[in-house]
């Protein structure tokens, strides 16, 4: 298997769910893209789909509904960083999975997931536009963010799409900086109050609350010994980002229905298990078996940082107020 079909294969895995596709048309690289007449596109990694994202988004989908075009985004997989740079562990807001759902969300006609890899990195920008944007997509309009870079070692820039335009029949639009609070939103940001723990601050650029998936696996069920039974949740995707230990308040759907709940996010360092990082969320007024069932967690705010505690007595008297606590938030 080449390079480039391990990628696609890669796409396809890890989005298998045909409900995502009812709104927006999805491709797994341009060569299953057919031309259009007017293509107005976009182009870029847009992890997170953030607020910054959507200003570019709503104003590409405006332009093509007045253009009575159709609206296109280009973006790639695996993100660029992780091919040309292995070793920055790289994690991502979104898997592909989730990206394409609040894509669907946005109202996009058209979405390609083309495969990122070192010999697509060396495509130059005058290729890029001519070879993929004109000749392959049929862009009439470009639309892009605000100091946007693309081709060859991020050697394109909206300069050269302004000289490349006129040339190959097609306009650009730069949309300035979003700001939210004054500060520039950017996926960089996001992953950074992930990690940090900031949640809530992460919610706020995103324009939605940052939310993971996982399967619920048997753990070694001390949460229950403990009066606070826990659901262990299996986070499938390698590459999801998972924000900083501690324990938060968070929104849990279960099966369609939604419930409220605290979870821990750590090493459980009073009960000296070791191991690896486990991911644990306690539903308030939930007692159903959901073994083997995919969660989705909505994290609303961080409660406070994982310590460790000298008793057990001492942790469940600290879980007691870790509840009241993440009640209060999630009225």
């Amino acid at each position: 298997m080449t390079n480039f079909e391990a990628v696609k294969d890669s796409i396809s895995r890890d989005n298998n769910a045909p409900k995502y596709f009812s709104k927006v048309k999805v491709y797994k690289g341009l060569d299953e893209f057919e031309k259009l007449e007017s293509a107005i596109v976009t182009t870029g990694t847009f992890d997170g789909v953030h607020q910054g994202h959507r200003k570019i988004l709503n104003r590409l989908i405006e332009v093509a509904k007045k253009n009575k075009g159709e609206s296109v985004l280009l973006t790639f997989f695996p993100h660029p960083r992780m091919v040309l740079q292995p070793d920055s562990d790289l994690k991502l807001i979104n898997t592909i999975d989730e990206k394409i759902e609040l894509l669907r969300q946005v109202g996009i006609d058209h979405l390609i997931i083309h495969p990122f890899t070192r010999e697509f990195s060396r495509t130059t920008s005058l290729e890029f536009v001519r070879d993929l944007l004109v000749n392959k997509i049929g862009t009439t309009k470009l639309v892009i963010g605000y100091d946007h870079h693309f081709g060859r070692n991020r050697e394109g820039s909206f300069e050269h799409l302004k000289e490349f335009g006129p040339i190959y029949g097609f306009e650009v639009e730069e949309i300035s900086v979003q700001d939210v609070d004054n500060v520039n939103v950017s996926s960089t940001k996001v992953r950074k109050a992930l990690e940090d723990g900031e949640v809530d601050l992460a919610s706020n650029y995103l324009g939605y609350p940052f939310f993971i998936h996982g399967v619920v696996v048997h753990g070694q069920k001390n949460g229950r010994e403990l009066g606070y039974p826990t659901a262990n949740l299996e986070i499938q995707n390698p590459y999801k980002l998972i924000p900083a230990n501690g324990i938060y308040a968070v929104k849990v759907e279960v099966g369609g229905k939604l419930f409220r709940g605290m979870l821990n996010i750590g090493t459980r360092p009073t009960m000296e298990l070791g191991g690896d990082i486990s991911v644990e969320v306690h539903i308030f007024d939930f007692k159903e078996s959901i073994y083997g069932q995919e969660l989705t967690v909505s994290f609303i705010k961080r409660i406070r940082s994982e310590k460790k505690f000298e008793t057990r007595d001492a942790l469940i008297a600290e879980m007691e107020k870790d509840q009241v606590k993440a009640e209060h938030i999630l009225r």
